[in-house]
């Protein structure tokens, strides 16, 4: 069993194709193809949390989709995710909700939101914090800049990553911790002079 982690889906969400420059022609094709990537990465017996922003559908459609999803789901609650969450249905899918959430996976330490946080709980001791909600514009380059700030011109470790699907390395897909922190490495090696 792997811990899968993802953000922003916006299943149903017609206005983020352009927002985001989501490579899908239609709203249709974008849910198919999010659906299809999660299955191919993600177990039925993995589990997934989902950083918030899951779906713009109503409840049955959005029911519908999380019953095609492998994987046992926990939901980080996004700004746009509290009018589903009324649903009992929907709420019955998940294993948990929560508005934050601190996890230890083996020596690593995480701190879930669905909102970035420049100054995380255990961010000096190497902890990571996984994020959602600023998307690929101009508060995920400010929180980029904040967490290079940390690093370079006070040597503090800020090991922050957006999970949003719509960025680059996330692909539209769930990814493992091992991913993310390979992502990290490989962002971080940017930092370095020269």
């Amino acid at each position: 069993m792997e811990q899968f982690f993802i953000s922003d889906l916006h299943f149903g969400h017609k206005n983020v194709l352009a927002y985001d420059n989501r490579p899908f022609p239609s709203v249709e094709a974008h849910d198919q193809a999010l659906i299809d990537r999660w299955n191919r990465a993600v177990s039925i017996r993995d589990e997934v949390y989902i950083l918030g922003d899951l779906s713009y559908h109503g409840a049955v459609r959005t029911g519908e989709i999380l019953d095609q999803l492998n994987g046992v789901k926990h939901l980080l609650v996004g700004n746009h995710d509290h009018k589903l969450l009324r649903n009992r249905d929907i709420q019955a899918r998940f294993v948990e909700i929560e508005d934050y959430k601190e996890l230890s996976l083996g020596d690593n330490r995480l701190v879930l939101c669905h909102f970035p946080i420049p100054c995380f709980n255990d961010h000096y001791y190497g902890a990571y914090h996984l994020y959602g909600h600023v998307h690929t514009g101009f508060e995920y380059n400010m929180t980029r800049q904040v967490a290079y700030q940390m690093r370079v011109l006070y040597g503090k470790p800020c090991n922050m990553f957006n999970v949003g699907c719509m960025v680059p390395q996330m692909d539209y897909t769930p990814r493992t911790l091992e991913e993310i922190q390979g992502f990290l490495k490989e962002e971080l090696s940017h930092d370095l002079p020269g």
